[in-house]
């Protein structure tokens, strides 16, 4: 049998958005049905969600606050709920009701309040009064799918924080589904990261190295909403270095190369040189935020000297890097050798002012290095 439920409610119009503002009792929010949050999956490519993990201990302190509020009278929830629905939700103008099949439009979508929502489903299983308590709720009708993911990213970038790992790949999606011109109303920042689409290459290209059977990345960049697991350094940190110094206008990467899957390649093939030259099977810190940064840092000279030789390749890489740590001279020097990047080695306690040190000392480096190759065949 469908579940219907009318519920006084006021109608608000904000551009082409519309909301209805109600007070819905616990009982009906948290019945089989009422609402699904659809979360981000980090292992399912094809996946359409875009919430955060919940955040148990997060959850349970609200539900520890709203069962003490209870207890004096004294309760008090004021933040609305976000729901959506793709669908029309019935409002009666004469007594100012919605009226709601939750079989046609339920589950309702949480936009934003997942943990409000747990914290008040934990609260009403350990006080059942709970269940007469009253939550402001704002339903949002007739919103797309896509709809309701941009209008997760605006409440969470502009309002209160989200993982930047979750926003890095809500973006992306955004990028892949749907023209800019058909784009919902966002605010400007997050609009020219979808249109730009950096963040949607960088997301892939970090993708590739993690999955890659022969990548010296497989397995070991934790990403969003994933568990840490065997990681070494999350997609949080790699996406932001790429977008810093890899996907920019003077590093050929970005220039030389035609389309994604070539970049993919290089950028790959750079990873593996630098595993060859430094990594002797203990030299965990290569792969942590210090080594990402450095390495994604030295890769436009890096690249450029390669553009200059007219060579890509991975023997070219190898050879060129192992010149050129050859000739790193003073203080860090020692960013040649592999056990410089062991665990608690020296590469492990530098500090963004030192990584540029070392970064300067590996260009000068470089410069001296007379890159002389036979063109690749």
């Amino acid at each position: 049998m469908s579940k219907v439920l009318v519920v006084p409610a006021a109608r608000v119009q904000q551009g082409g958005l519309t909301l209805f503002m109600a007070g819905i009792k616990v009982r009906e929010i948290v019945s089989d049905g009422f609402f699904n949050v659809e979360t981000l999956d980090p292992d399912d490519g094809a996946d359409k969600g875009y919430q955060r993990l919940l955040n148990v201990n997060r959850a349970k302190k609200l539900a520890d606050y709203v069962l003490k509020g209870q207890k004096n009278r004294d309760a008090f929830l004021p933040t609305s709920i976000l729901l959506a629905t793709d669908k029309s939700v019935a409002y009666n103008e004469k007594n100012n009701t919605i009226e709601m099949d939750l079989q046609l439009v339920g589950p309702f979508s949480v936009v934003d309040g997942q943990h409000r929502l747990e914290g008040l489903r934990m609260a009403a299983e350990r006080d059942k009064t709970i269940l007469d308590f009253e939550v402001p709720v704002n339903i949002a009708v007739n919103l797309p799918k896509i709809d309701q993911m941009c209008h997760f990213l605006i409440v969470n970038t502009t309002q209160k924080s989200v993982d930047k790992a979750v926003e890095q790949r809500i973006i992306a999606r955004l990028t892949d589904a749907i023209a800019p011109a058909d784009m919902p109303s966002l605010p400007k920042w997050i609009f020219n990261r979808i249109e730009k689409g950096d963040v949607d290459k960088a997301i892939k290209i970090v993708d590739y190295l993690n999955a890659t059977a022969e990548s010296p990345w497989l397995g070991k960049i934790q990403m969003a909403n994933a568990e840490k697991d065997k990681s070494t350094v999350n997609q949080r940190s790699f996406i932001k270095a790429i977008l810093r110094y890899v996907l920019v206008a003077n590093n050929p990467l970005s220039v030389i190369f035609e389309n994604l899957e070539e970049e993919k390649e290089v950028f790959l093939t750079y990873w593996k040189a630098i595993k060859s030259v430094l990594d002797n099977g203990n030299s965990s810190t290569l792969y942590k935020s210090n080594g990402v940064d450095l390495f994604c840092r030295f890769s436009t000279p890096f690249f450029m000297k390669l553009q200059n030789a007219g060579r890509f390749d991975f023997p070219a890489m190898a050879t060129l890097l192992r010149a050129c740590l050859d000739h790193v001279e003073g203080e860090y020097s020692g960013v040649a050798h592999p056990d410089w990047w062991v665990k608690g080695g020296r590469a492990s306690f530098l500090n963004s002012g030192a990584i540029h040190v070392v970064l300067q000392e590996m260009i000068r480096a470089l410069h001296k290095v007379s890159l002389e190759l036979r063109p690749a065949r």
